[in-house]
């Protein structure tokens, strides 16, 4: 779906397996994967171009006209991609959740094989190696993110997006959620941003680190009602989780893509926390105009009037979070540009304080 190109790293260091069977014979390893999917002949339709993006959690390969995602057989404390099963349900999921917001990308999910002549090929005949989600390419220049930056979204692309959001978060079903389960939650998460945030290796100002978690865990204890009030209404539903300008394609029809699939536990949530955090992150490109233009349309469709404040306390602490995944890529393996994480942690702490101010 994405255009943009990027280097491949620490590919000649990952030695990590992929195999259908765990026997010698049916495992390749990540270099042999990326190698293949970076030549023509391995895809049905032999691209003239491939380009490929590097994630920590999977590959995505791009050919003329369509986007091939592997998953890589990794294992963190939130997922578990290190069996064959594993990462073809995952994309499975994939294709399935995101079907909702974008069902003329997400096409299907294909093997990854090894041929008789030992060539690995998307599709055909031989013994199956792993599996990929295909998706239709999308022009990266329709991202409401190269709107921003370039100003040229209009208060219609937003309006036109925040309809097809508020429709779709109407129409889910609520799920049960206990109310002190999803307080603890908030709780957990803001002691581990803080956890993070705070140790000093990372350079941020320990005063701000400590105003904007206080004030969100004062938040969370005087005004559970606010909280509460949202389980009460039954507002809890499985959302999108990642709602990012990069994966919001504009136009008559927007499409959404890239939703958080590998967890319900993270996808089920307030809409205005999805839309809180794409507010937040329209704020950080350079356009908080955004965020009215959003939570009007979704007032107007579901009726929903969230308080302020409410809104205020999901967009800092989605930014605290954001801050924290900021750092984690210093535990890279080769980190390329260091000032570039700690700088871009110290933007979203400037972005949850900012927000922590107006929880009164």
């Amino acid at each position: 779906m994405l255009t943009k190109s990027l280097s491949i790293r620490g590919i000649s260091s990952d030695r990590r397996l992929f195999g259908g069977m765990g026997m010698d014979a049916s495992v390749v390893n990540v270099d042999q994967i990326v190698e293949a999917l970076m030549r023509p002949e391995t895809y049905p339709e032999r691209p003239v171009r491939i380009e490929a993006i590097e994630t920590h959690m999977s590959w995505v390969f791009l050919t003329d006209l369509y986007a091939f995602k592997l998953k890589k057989p990794v294992r963190y404390e939130f997922l578990d991609f290190s069996t064959i099963d594993a990462r073809r349900h995952d994309c499975e999921e994939e294709l399935r959740l995101n079907r909702r917001l974008a069902p003329p990308v997400y096409l299907g999910v294909v093997p990854l094989r090894r041929h008789p002549d030992g060539s690995l090929r998307v599709g055909g005949p031989g013994e199956l190696v792993d599996w990929l989600v295909k998706m239709r390419r999308l022009p990266a220049d329709r991202t409401l993110q190269k709107a921003i930056q370039s100003g040229n979204w209009t208060a219609d692309d937003i309006r036109r997006v925040a309809s097809l959001l508020s429709k779709f978060y109407k129409d889910a079903r609520p799920l049960d959620l206990g109310f002190a389960e999803y307080r603890e939650r908030f709780k957990k998460d803001v002691l581990a941003n803080l956890a993070e945030l705070g140790k000093p290796e990372h350079r941020l100002h320990a005063d701000q680190v400590q105003r904007v978690h206080e004030a969100q865990l004062d938040f969370i204890e005087s005004r559970s009602d606010l909280l509460y009030a949202r389980i009460r209404d039954h507002r809890i539903v499985e959302g999108h989780g990642d709602l990012r300008p990069e994966h919001i394609y504009l136009g008559d029809d927007p499409l959404i893509t890239d939703c958080l699939e590998f967890s319900l536990q993270f996808r089920t949530l307030d809409p205005v926390d999805d839309l809180a955090f794409l507010a937040m992150e329209c704020e950080r490109l350079g356009a908080p105009s955004i965020e009215p233009l959003l939570f009007d349309t979704y007032r107007e469709i579901t009726g929903d009037r969230p308080p302020k404040a409410l809104i205020q306390f999901y967009k800092s602490v989605r930014a605290g979070l954001r801050a924290k995944l900021a750092l984690w890529h210093l535990r890279e393996p080769i980190v390329r540009d260091v000032k570039k994480w700690r700088d871009r942690a110290a933007l979203y702490l400037g972005l949850a304080d900012d927000s922590a101010g107006e929880l009164d």
